[in-house]
């Protein structure tokens, strides 16, 4: 069910009158996404798997007072995302920014990768972000709109071992988005990526179980912490959504704190 929000207290902002969808918006960095969006004045298409996450999110969108709607959806499967499109025009009338944030992870050796982690972590996170960017394309064309497509460090980094399966996806999901860039140009649809450095519930787990080492990663961004799933990171996305980013396309933004100091 959508959520109207309350247009005579609608917040203003850059993306203020926009719609964007935004996958994996049930938690983590979609979840900051989505707020960031909201916060910016744009109404909100809270796509993930699980119901309840999504109506928390949507909940907490349309406090903000702009438009929310929650749509459970499995971007791993080609007919859920296509009623997923469908149910955004429905509701809202248009679609002006894509956000693929979902990506479900399988870590480890090469040796230990196996057909089951292999296909989740491809099909979620290249065939999901695909499967969307085709889907929205003909409404980001009618409103010159944009996409931004998560990337991970994790590919970028000097010793990837243990990551070679979600980096090498992520890192095909950063070529589908240079190819888009060019593809779409004449239309007007700008494609960008978005490598984030955010206080994710996995990196929450992880800084339970090993402090120190956890210690040992904040020390190595410049900026001393890790970043804000909102205000660092959905800010990063809802400013490449905008039309301040209105001329950059088929970039990858870094919003990491400078961590490897060297992209």
């Amino acid at each position: 069910m959508v959520t109207p929000g309350r247009p005579p207290t609608a917040p203003p902002g850059r993306l203020a009158g926009k719609v964007v969808l935004v996958t994996g918006a049930g938690q983590g960095i979609g979840e900051g996404v989505a707020l960031a969006v909201a916060a910016e004045g744009g109404s909100v298409s809270v796509v993930g798997r699980t119901p309840e996450k999504l109506d928390r999110v949507a909940a907490e969108v349309s406090r903000r007072g702009v438009g929310s709607l929650a749509v459970p959806c499995d971007v791993r499967r080609r007919e859920e995302v296509d009623v997923a499109v469908e149910r955004t025009l429905e509701a809202f009338g248009r679609i002006d920014g894509l956000v693929n944030c979902a990506q479900m992870v399988s870590l480890g050796p090469v040796l230990e990768i196996d057909e089951a982690g292999a296909r989740r972590t491809w099909e979620s996170g290249f065939l999901g972000t695909l499967w969307f960017m085709q889907a929205c394309y003909p409404s980001l064309g009618d409103s010159r709109g944009s996409v931004v497509n998560v990337g991970t460090g994790a590919a970028l980094r000097s010793d990837p071992a243990g990551f070679g399966l979600y980096a090498g996806t992520k890192e095909m999901v950063r070529s589908l988005t240079r190819a888009a860039a060019v593809e779409w140009g004449p239309a007007g649809v700008r494609v960008n990526a978005l490598v984030p450095n955010g206080m994710s519930p996995g990196l929450e787990l992880w800084a339970a179980a090993d402090p120190e080492r956890f210690g040992e990663f904040v020390a190595s961004i410049p900026l001393g912490r890790v970043g804000d799933l909102e205000k660092d990171v959905g800010r990063a996305a809802a400013f490449l959504l905008s039309d301040d980013a209105g001329y950059v396309t088929g970039q990858t933004l870094m919003a990491d704190g400078g961590q490897a100091y060297l992209r």
